[in-house]
Formats: C-alpha cells, structure tokens, sequence
C-alpha cells in the first residue's frame, strides 16, 4: 500500500524537495532469508529501488518539476500520455474510462469532487489499489479476489507499455529511474496475484 500511495504521488505531480529527500534517505530493500529475498520475488526490484534513491539524491526539484511537465503535460500534448483510455484505445475518454468508473461503482469508491484527474490516470489507479490493500478512513481493505480483479483488469494490460514509453523519452531522466522501478514492483504484483 506504501508503494502504491508513493506512486500515486509520483503520477500526480512532480516530487517536491521534501520528497525527494524522503526517497533518498529511505531504507534499502532488504532481503529475507527465510522466505526468499526480494530479488528472489522480483530480479532486479531492490536494484530499481537503489537506483530511485540515488536518483531522488541527486535530482533538483526544480528540474523534475520541468521534467514532469515536459512528459506528461506537455504543450498541446505530452510526450508520455499516463491514461489508460490513451493505451487501450488511442484516444482518451473511451471505454476504458467507462469501464474504470463502473468497477469503482461497484466498489463504492468514486472521484473526489473536486478532483480534475480522471479516473484512469494511472496516479488514480495506484490510489485506488492503496485504498483497496489498506482501507480508508472506517472502510476496511477489500479481500485479495477484488484487488485482483482491479489490478489485471484496469492496470496491467497497459502500465508496462506506458513505462517502456517513459524509460525511452529523451526526455525521462528521473522519471526513467521511476518508471524502471514501477515496472519491477508491477511485475511483483502481476507474479503475486497469479500464485494467490
């Protein structure tokens, strides 16, 4: 759930100072002996993550803030779209958008009224998987089967091509690290789901 709401985070906006240095001085991920280590789960994820932390050190705020806005806002449009409307379809506001909107229906869950994201911007999506491991406020986590269910049906068929896209930008340079990073800890995820 805390990596999902430091993604969100990471989607939603460029990190400021205060969480670049956050990132920077966090733990490694460690690697436990007794159940199989985190490489064992996920090669390369504790390399994804040590890579982030340098990165998060090394990184001006005002220049990711730059390097936010040149991929993902852009001009008239962005080098990096982070919609899954824009991946599965090509267009924005499609049927995936619809589709996204009636699972969180369904869930009880829906956007804020003042939010102007939509939906199945992938910021939302990490959000809502936070919500549905950890809960929120009086609602309790949502069992494995739903988290699941929201995962492969409105994450996974499109969150490793927009990395890829991220990771290949001339203009990624932080975000390369970020998005190398979220495709390890998706494919944890991805791998996970299918044993459970």
């Amino acid at each position: 759930a805390d990596f999902y709401a430091l993604l969100a985070r990471l989607f939603a906006d460029a990190p400021d100072a205060a969480l670049l240095a956050t990132i920077a001085h966090a733990p490694p991920l460690g690697v436990d002996t007794d159940i199989g280590g985190a490489d064992d789960a996920a090669p390369g994820l504790p390399a994804a993550w040590d890579a982030l932390r340098a990165a998060s050190a090394a990184m001006d705020a005002d220049a990711v803030v730059e390097e936010y806005n040149d991929l993902f806002v852009g001009v008239g449009k962005s080098e990096v779209n982070l919609h899954a409307s824009h991946w599965l379809t090509g267009f924005m506001m499609e049927k995936p958008l619809v589709e996204v909107r009636a699972t969180l229906d369904g869930l009880g869950l829906a956007r804020q009224e003042a939010a102007t994201m939509l939906e199945d911007h992938l910021s939302a999506l990490c959000e809502t998987m936070r919500i549905l491991i950890a809960g929120h406020g009086a609602r309790a986590p949502s069992p494995i089967a739903e988290q699941r269910a929201f995962f492969e049906r409105h994450i996974a068929p499109w969150v490793f091509d927009c990395c890829t896209a991220i990771t290949d930008s001339s203009v990624a340079n932080y975000y390369r690290r970020v998005a190398q990073f979220v495709q390890r800890y998706m494919a944890l995820e991805r791998d996970s789901f299918a044993i459970d």
